[in-house]
């Protein structure tokens, strides 16, 4: 057992921690500070700040969503600040003659013998952390092929900043601390060697946003969230599954058709390449309200061309089109960044198997229908171990 060298908290006083300015979260009876990590967290601060103040085991183990890795449950082990007595053990402890040997935390051997005599299920809770439910290593050891494609073990591998000088010295590919475009446009870069970095996801200090042009443009570049529109009827709204599948797939992705000119080259990083290059950058996951309203008149004459014989038809579909555009780009924005109800979380994993493990196939967003269809459908991931810290 540990010495007693934390503190005890009171119930109330860790549940009270539940905001960004000071966030705590708890593992059975141990508490940790994780206010630093906010910002830093891949998925958004969002989903620790929803979890601020209560326990975090059920959700770290989720299989659904995500199960993390030992190298998370380590960050998470350099923040404990101390330990919480639960009504569990609390009522163990009113069980037992000796309480002292059970309070403050952590019980001595003596008083894990007493929690286990008292049986009201507060040895578990003081055993928690010990007994967590990780992503082994070997899960990534068995898919080293796979993951070699974009040099990361796992996604939590995107909790650590990209060191951009060394990064740059190494890969002689882009500098972070300069912007972007200029990088990409005089870089001179093979298709082979472009293709190669780009697809090798790197994080910019916290996921904050990288300077693409840094000058007056660079505001045009981002959207804070995704907007939603209302739309007219559901036969745009089906039909961009198969749209987004075509536009991801044959255009985003036309790794073996880009031409091997800068042209090319700059033009296949600004549409899609600087997602996978940064794909937990909130502020370039959405089109640009600026670039949207750009490419909404030339598919207004699209769709006035295409039913020329009836204008409600083409305002009917423009609608739909456009309803289904925003209901694509909203997905993939939770995709990444919210915690989302159970079938979307099948769809987040799918989609974080796209990025982090095989972007060579993969391609739907709202739907693994057409990757079925067309033969790219991804594979299971590999499957989590229980395995027992020591």
């Amino acid at each position: 057992m540990p010495s007693r060298t934390l503190p005890t908290l009171p119930q109330a006083d860790v549940a009270a921690h539940n905001t960004a300015k000071s966030c705590y979260v708890t593992i059975g009876t141990k508490v940790y500070d994780v206010t630093d990590f906010v910002d830093d967290h891949p998925g958004g601060g969002d989903l620790i700040l929803q979890y601020g103040g209560k326990d975090v085991k059920e959700a770290m183990e989720d299989e659904i969503s995500h199960m993390h890795s030992e190298a998370a449950w380590d960050i998470l082990d350099e923040n404990l600040i101390g330990f919480v007595a639960t009504e569990k053990v609390l009522e163990a402890a009113m069980r037992t003659d000796d309480p002292f040997a059970v309070l403050p935390m952590e019980p001595s051997e003596k008083g894990m013998r007493e929690l286990e005599k008292a049986d009201t299920g507060a040895a578990e809770e003081v055993k928690a952390r010990e007994e967590a439910a990780v992503a082994g290593p070997e899960a990534e050891d068995s898919n080293k092929a796979v993951y070699a494609a974009t040099g990361m073990s796992t996604a939590e591998d995107l909790n650590k900043d990209t060191d951009a000088s060394s990064d740059y010295k190494r890969h002689h590919f882009l500098d972070l601390n300069r912007p972007l475009f200029l990088q990409v446009w005089n870089g001179g870069f093979s298709k082979s060697f472009y293709l190669e970095q780009v697809h090798r996801p790197r994080h910019y200090k916290g996921g904050a946003s990288a300077p693409l042009f840094g000058n007056f443009l660079e505001p045009f570049t981002k959207t804070p969230c995704p907007i939603a529109l209302a739309g007219y009827w559901a036969f745009g709204l089906g039909f961009w599954t198969l749209v987004e599948y075509a536009l991801h797939r044959f255009l985003f992705h036309l790794d073996s058709y880009l031409p091997d000119n800068r042209v090319a080259i700059t033009a296949h990083f600004l549409l899609h390449g600087i997602h996978h290059y940064l794909p937990m950058d909130r502020l370039r996951l959405v089109m640009p309200p600026v670039l949207f309203v750009a490419l909404a008149y030339p598919f207004w004459r699209l769709a006035l061309t295409v039913f020329y014989y009836n204008w409600n038809a083409a305002v009917a579909a423009y609608c739909g089109g456009i309803f289904g555009y925003i209901c694509y780009d909203c997905t993939h924005y939770f995709l990444h960044h919210k915690n989302l109800p159970a079938w979307y979380r099948e769809l987040k994993k799918y989609h974080m198997q796209h990025h982090f493990m095989d972007y060579e196939n993969g391609f739907g967003i709202t739907s693994r229908f057409w990757d079925r269809i067309f033969g790219t459908e991804l594979g299971p991931p590999p499957v989590p171990k229980v395995l027992k810290a020591t």
